[in-house]
């Protein structure tokens, strides 16, 4: 898996252009895809079940990242699906982890910071 197909689902404008603008840096990442709730996200999901990594803000309207997260744990073709959790509010942390996150990111999000936890995923 060296060429990614990246989910990122943020309902801040700002954010996701940041986070396009980090993964399109990325020599891993051959395709992204954006999300504004979890709801979009989901969608997106079911039409592209082939994204390899979903970076997945907690605090959005309409569908939250937690409730995300446990649909996608729930379903069998998104389960194996390595999510980081994003917020700028660190006590979700640990909501994001027990809800099946594989790692936690506090926003703003910092390029070096993502892109080592993107590159730590894809040498397990």
């Amino acid at each position: 898996m060296n060429q990614l197909k990246i989910l990122y689902v943020d309902d801040d404008i700002i954010n996701r252009k940041l986070l396009e603008t980090i993964l399109r840096k990325n020599p891993k990442v051959y395709e992204t895809l954006e999300a504004k709730d979890g709801q979009e996200a989901l969608e997106i999901l079911n039409k592209n079940p082939d994204v390899d990594f979903v970076l997945l803000d907690i605090l959005m309207p309409r569908l939250d990242g937690i409730e995300t997260l446990k649909y996608m744990k729930k379903d069998p073709r998104f389960s194996k699906i390595p999510v980081i959790a994003l917020s700028t509010d660190e006590t979700q942390k640990g909501k994001a982890i027990d809800a099946g996150a594989n790692d936690f990111i506090n926003k703003p999000i910092k390029e070096q910071e993502l892109n080592q936890k993107i590159d730590r995923f894809l040498t397990l």
